[in-house]
């Protein structure tokens, strides 16, 4: 039994989605910007949850691209 096309569909856009979620966690010069940038992607793709999973990627992000001292 092979999947319908529909199922295939649906999880090439949730694919989609959550790239473009991690790509624009990104965006933004400090935590406060890359968290909220992160918070409105989540929002837009998963709604409350999404934001909560967002605003921890942003952070995560800026965390991760400050240079270690």
């Amino acid at each position: 039994m092979t999947p319908k096309p529909r199922v295939f569909r649906g999880l090439s856009l949730a694919a989609v989605a959550a790239i473009a979620a991690l790509g624009l966690s990104a965006c933004g010069h400090n935590m406060e910007q890359r968290a909220a940038t992160g918070a409105m992607t989540g929002a837009v793709v998963a709604g409350p949850v999404g934001a909560v999973v967002g605003a921890g990627v942003g952070a995560v992000v800026d965390t991760a691209a400050k240079p270690k001292e």
